[in-house]
């Protein structure tokens, strides 16, 4: 059987325009258009798939009947690795042939959803040799959305009003206390937050992560004893959770990935930034530094010995971290080889340039490509609002969804011509 045998009524043959035939692109409708882009891209890079035309005859049709449609193991795979690829923000994407993908597509309950969750920790973990993954939940469907993380990053730190912890979730973490979590007794700056997960079916639900699901890495310095007074740690992966992951035309609203840490995202920005941990006048006063004017340079030296600390404690800990000229250098080689390939390699420059040093790294001196490519990763309004301030995902009710006009001519013709008259199946 081929896709040409999807011939469809005369009715239904968007003559009318592209969108005819779909119910006016409501949530979850696929769009055609992004679908037959995305085979086109994944059959001229997998030449064994075989021809284009027919899987697009399936998947064409597969949308008029149910407004969106299904992709093969190995198309989300290709999708997930592309959007990876196409990254604009992305320093890391040298190895993204190298992304492992988890298929829980039939994963749906909130409670499952939080367990593979923390098996993604683990298995992205891999006892400090930090592996590349995406793990892929249920797309979202007309009238049927996918289930929600609420979070930003898997694991993500408590922030209190004290002010203690992570100023950036301070909003979050009172939603959660909202929602019933109790911080521990003995509060710290460094108290994992639950994870935040939910579906249509089910409100949003907690799930504390396993201690074992969380590797973090106490942070020393080489140089400095006192370092380790400061009680500084992180955590080993970057697990991305509020980013949806749009393949085709069919958009999955949780699908957490991560690679490894560049060691300026923790350095630099995470303990660094004064909305942040704020650690700069810390690290100055402990060095002795001369604070009382910027020209002493006093935060770029304690910048450099904060991001020294970073990566001598995860080098110690045996756990995958880069530095930022390596990351740099392996970046242009990612734009080169792209090149060779014939593809473009967008890239957002404010991303791209390292916060420590940037202007003597390569990735300072030169203009990128800026072209919107797909597939891709998106952030959505909803998805920031939940991550930061724990704000509700809206909901889209519970009434029936009209669906494609093809596949209501069909629930309206052919099912009740198949049942007996007193309401049983013909058989």
């Amino acid at each position: 059987m081929t896709g040409e045998m999807w011939t469809l009524p005369r009715q239904f043959d968007g003559s009318t325009g592209p969108a005819a035939g779909r119910v006016g692109a409501g949530p979850g409708t696929a769009d055609p258009d992004e679908a037959v882009a995305f085979l086109e891209l994944f059959h001229a890079e997998n030449p064994d798939a075989g021809p284009a035309r027919t899987r697009i005859s399936w998947v064409l049709a597969e949308i008029e009947l149910t407004g969106t449609y299904q992709h093969t193991s190995a198309e989300l795979a290709f999708g997930a690795r592309a959007a990876w690829r196409n990254s604009a923000r992305c320093i890391g994407r040298l190895y993204w042939r190298g992304l492992r993908v988890r298929d829980m597509r039939a994963v749906r309950g909130a409670e499952e959803v939080a367990a593979q969750c923390a098996r993604h920790l683990r298995l992205a973990t891999n006892g400090g040799r930090v592996r590349s993954m995406i793990t892929v939940f249920a797309p979202d469907a007309p009238g049927r959305p996918g289930p929600r993380i609420w979070n930003e990053q898997l694991i993500r730190y408590a922030g209190y009003r004290d002010p203690l912890g992570d100023p950036r979730y301070a909003d979050f973490t009172e939603a959660v206390q909202g929602l019933g979590w109790r911080p521990p007794a003995t509060r710290s700056a460094f108290d994992v937050l639950p994870l935040v997960v939910s579906t249509p079916d089910e409100p949003a639900r907690l799930f504390p992560l396993p201690p074992d699901a969380v590797a973090e890495v106490a942070l020393t310095h080489p140089d400095h004893p006192w370092f380790a007074e400061l009680g500084l740690r992180w955590h080993a992966v970057p697990v991305i959770s509020s980013m949806r992951l749009s393949i085709g035309g069919v958009s999955y609203p949780a699908a957490p990935f991560n690679g490894w840490y560049m060691g300026t995202e923790i350095g630099a920005r995470n303990l660094a930034d004064a909305d942040r941990y704020n650690l700069l006048p810390e690290v100055a006063r402990r060095l002795g530094l001369d604070t009382s004017r910027a020209a002493t340079l006093w935060r770029d030296r304690a910048l450099v010995e904060l991001n020294v600390a970073v990566l001598h404690s995860y080098a110690e800990a045996g756990v995958t971290i880069s530095d930022h000229h390596t990351e740099s250098d392996r970046f242009l080689a990612h734009v080169a080889k792209e090149a060779r390939a014939g593809r473009r390699c967008p890239a957002d420059w404010s991303w791209i340039v390292p916060p420590l040093s940037g202007g003597i790294t390569p990735v300072f001196h030169r203009y990128y490509d800026t072209e919107h490519l797909r597939p891709e990763f998106v952030t959505d309004d909803d998805a920031v609002r939940a991550a930061l301030h724990g704000t509700p995902f809206p909901t889209t009710g519970s009434g029936a969804v009209p669906g494609p006009r093809l596949w209501s001519y069909l629930r309206e013709t052919l099912v009740p011509a198949a049942r007996q008259p007193n309401g049983s199946h013909a058989s």
